[in-house]
């Protein structure tokens, strides 16, 4: 996408700040394993040969890419998900939270929320802003067949042959190609994060007419949402264009989360990374540390009992005793039950869905609610929770919520109580080599062509609204 004048060369001063940590990270996570990657450690000649068995036995094999998504509605989508006119207030976008440049998330520990300013770790509170209880998921591969579960709770998912759940319950609409086109009609709905709140002005000075609704008024705020794009005559013709047949009485939140799904998928899909090239048979994709990664993620480290597949995750809930840092959700905040909040079963507080590893050194902090800074001592929490806990300090996350770390003896009994028991290492207690090569192996679980997605952004919006502040 062509660009020009100062406006481009602001937009890639400040892109590349954002992007030098990113490529710094990743950096960082090379060197764990060694100059070139290759580490100290020798690797058997026939390493290959038992990978190779040993992820057959585990039924990783190549993924299979989502089907190409229509040019047209790719195009719509991208506008639609930079686009803050969707938001009650006209600040907010999807891309504020699951921006290109920063791992398709947004880089904070929780995010702050609507009336909060600025992008990803630069983002500051406005006088009424809040913190989102979680961590912000990213959203690579997402359109991938199976991928029917989202949010760290799973309480929105489903496919086309099963249906559609979500917190709107019976009022979900069971139209959607995807779970990944059915996440959008979550975050435009609640006061803290697109909509806004009762007596809040826009950014213009303006009335916003969604702020007196309430988090549970779903039916009543997709209209407004879609009343929002169809003023726009840019907005209107694009989606009528996309659906053909249909009138603009009958454009309704489903077209516009097709739209946005489908350029989710196009944009976010990252199924080019060394272990997919490796997977395909190019046994030379992989370093000796990396292999040995491998050998022990899905081997003798039981990373691979959760993190299964080749997208590293079984779309389950596990209960990994994180640290218990930030504001917590709901009646039991500062603690957060994550899958128990929704099923309202006490045995599964403190569970939370498996995240897939793809990109996974793109898209810290870590944890349901960014409780860790670096993604080494996310997995060594996994390999001694107790141990982690004990030493856990919580200045690593946002300034705002340093000291909020519950580490009572109390609550540190009651998450390893029901610690998941397929979090244990088999045999020996790792290494720090050994370490390293996992690392590796998680290194190579980053496609080389996310590192920068700076062509994603738009230049402009139909709108007229800012793009990337």
């Amino acid at each position: 996408m062509e660009r020009s004048g100062s406006e481009n060369g602001r937009r890639r001063v400040g892109a590349s700040r954002v992007l030098a940590g990113v490529l710094a990270s990743v950096a960082l996570v090379g060197a764990c394993s060694g100059e070139n990657g290759t580490g100290n450690t020798p690797t058997a000649p026939d390493v290959d040969e038992e990978l190779t068995a040993l992820l057959a036995a585990e039924g990783v094999k190549p993924v299979e890419k989502p089907a190409a998504q229509d040019p047209g509605l790719v195009k719509l989508g991208q506008k639609l998900f930079f686009e803050k006119e969707l938001s009650g207030r006209r600040n907010i976008a999807c891309s504020t939270c699951h921006h290109p440049l920063l791992g398709s998330a947004d880089g904070q520990s929780q995010s702050r929320g609507q009336g909060a300013t600025g992008l990803g770790p630069q983002r500051v509170h406005g006088p009424k802003s809040l913190f989102l209880a979680r961590n912000t998921l990213s959203i690579w591969n997402r359109g991938v067949k199976g991928w029917d579960t989202m949010f760290w709770d799973g309480r929105l998912g489903g496919n086309p042959t099963d249906g559609y759940i979500s917190p709107a319950g019976d009022a979900t609409p069971q139209e959607f190609s995807n779970a990944l086109a059915a996440f959008f009609i979550i975050p435009i709905t609640p006061g803290e994060e697109m909509r806004g709140f009762q007596g809040e002005l826009d950014v213009n000075g303006n009335p916003n007419e969604m702020g007196d609704l309430t988090d549970a008024d779903f039916a009543k705020i997709w209209p407004l949402v879609v009343a929002r794009a169809m003023a726009i005559p840019e907005y209107r013709d694009a989606l009528l264009a996309a659906f053909p047949g249909k009138t603009e009485a009958d454009i309704n939140v489903v077209h516009l989360a097709e739209a946005v799904g489908a350029f989710m998928t196009d944009a976010f899909t990252a199924l080019d990374t060394p272990f997919d090239r490796y997977l395909a048979g190019d046994h030379a994709a992989l370093s000796d540390a990396q292999k040995r990664g491998a050998m022990l993620f899905y081997g003798r480290a039981n990373c691979g009992s959760c993190h299964s597949g080749a997208l590293q995750t079984d779309f389950g809930f596990h209960n990994i005793a994180a640290p218990q840092v930030g504001t917590g959700k709901g009646d039991e905040a500062p603690l957060d039950y994550g899958r128990g909040r929704i099923t309202l079963k006490e045995e599964d507080r403190f569970k939370f869905r498996t995240p897939s590893l793809r990109n996974i050194e793109l898209e810290g902090p870590w944890m349901h609610n960014g409780a860790y800074a670096n993604l080494e001592d996310t997995v060594r929490h996994h390999l001694d929770p107790e141990a982690s806990l004990k030493a856990y300090d919580d200045k690593q996350v946002e300034p705002e919520l340093v000291g909020t770390y519950q580490k009572s003896d109390e609550t540190r009994a009651m998450l390893l109580a029901s610690l998941d028991p397929l979090l244990k290492v088999e045999g020996e207690k790792l290494t720090d080599a050994e370490v390293a090569d996992l690392m590796a192996f998680l290194s190579a679980l980053t496609d080389p062509s996310s590192l920068n997605l700076l062509h994603l952004i738009p230049d402009s919006l139909p709108s007229g609204l800012p793009v990337d502040d």
